[in-house]
């Protein structure tokens, strides 16, 4: 289940959701945003370790968005 949206100084922070499946591991993500992503020792795939990052974060949470080869992260 996916946590409703915090409100913060009359912003939402984004929910964020990976696609492990579609993963290969660059680790973009985990480079523009270590808050919020991580990479699994075992195999290198994305791991998620906020999915409602603080509001502050929702730039580099898109950035990260974007810089993923493969597609696998989602942001509303």
């Amino acid at each position: 289940m996916t946590p409703a949206p915090r409100q913060l100084r009359g912003e939402t922070t984004p929910r964020v959701a990976v696609d492990r499946d579609r993963c290969c591991g660059a680790g973009n993500c985990v480079l523009t945003a270590p808050e919020v992503f991580d990479q699994d020792e075992a195999d290198g795939l994305v791991l998620l370790r906020d999915p409602a990052p603080r509001a502050a974060l929702r730039e580099r949470v898109q950035r990260a968005v974007e810089l993923c080869p493969t597609n696998a992260i989602r942001c509303d």
